[in-house]
């Protein structure tokens, strides 16, 4: 695992960033600014971290709070894309008085297309995408995983997303969450299945005022962060004034 920080003042809010893989939220650290003190790492098998035996979600969690912990991190806005908002969200709402707020970027959403047959075809998916791996690896969208690694923890994040498992963490939520929500499919992703997905977190933010929407942008899943990165940067700020504290 590698972490990394920028700090420059005694009073900065800080942020944690929770991309797989921690080159892809450079436009957004850029739009924010040295007003707030970022720490990104690489999760398991993508960056400069050592591949694992254990690529689990709950293996996940514990690096987020080994990471945490060495760095000296006192009640950080946590801020996830895709995978890394369930890490977000799951951290916060386990440890409320350890987090200032979540940013959740197109990620953490309830869902129950998942069946038998979506399984198997998310494995046909990443053994068909196999010999792509080596080009996405540099830019953070494949890790150093076969093909079925890459598939069960797929798998295993889309069972966290059902409505049984999810809705019973985002009502523990009790910290400011805000989503950035994107627009259209991604890879592997039917466009109108993605929106019924994302609409389907309207009761989510109905029932826990604390879980807001901060922008639906025009961006796709893959490409948020590189188009629309003043979005999640607001966002950030928007956690970061509920804190009382100076924001970028």
């Amino acid at each position: 695992m590698t972490a990394r920080s920028n700090r420059s003042k005694a009073d900065q809010d800080p942020a944690q960033w929770l991309p797989p893989s921690a080159s892809q939220e450079v436009r957004v650290i850029s739009a924010l600014g040295s007003d707030y003190r970022h720490i990104t790492f690489d999760e398991r098998a993508r960056g400069k971290s050592k591949r694992a035996t254990d690529y689990s979600f709950e293996a996940c969690l514990r690096d987020l709070d080994a990471v945490l912990t060495a760095r000296g991190v006192d009640r950080p806005i946590l801020v996830g894309w895709s995978y890394g908002a369930m890490l977000a969200v799951h951290w916060a709402a386990r440890n409320p008085d350890r987090v200032a707020g979540v940013v959740s970027v197109d990620g953490a959403m309830p869902h129950e297309w998942l069946d038998d047959a979506a399984r198997e075809q998310i494995r046909k998916l990443f053994r068909r995408m196999s010999p792509l791996f080596p080009i996405a690896r540099p830019l953070g969208l494949a890790a150093r995983m076969s093909a079925a690694q890459h598939a069960e923890i797929n798998i295993e994040i889309n069972e966290l997303c059902t409505p049984a498992a999810l809705n019973p963490v985002f009502d523990r939520v009790t910290v400011p969450a805000r989503y950035v929500l994107a627009t259209g499919g991604n890879l592997g992703g039917d466009p109108k299945l993605m929106e019924r997905i994302r609409a389907d977190l309207a009761p989510v933010v109905a029932r826990n005022p604390n879980i807001r929407v901060s922008a639906k942008v025009a961006s796709n899943h893959s490409k948020i962060l590189r188009k629309d990165f003043r979005a999640v940067a607001d966002a950030v700020r928007e956690i970061a004034a509920t804190r009382g504290n100076k924001a970028g």
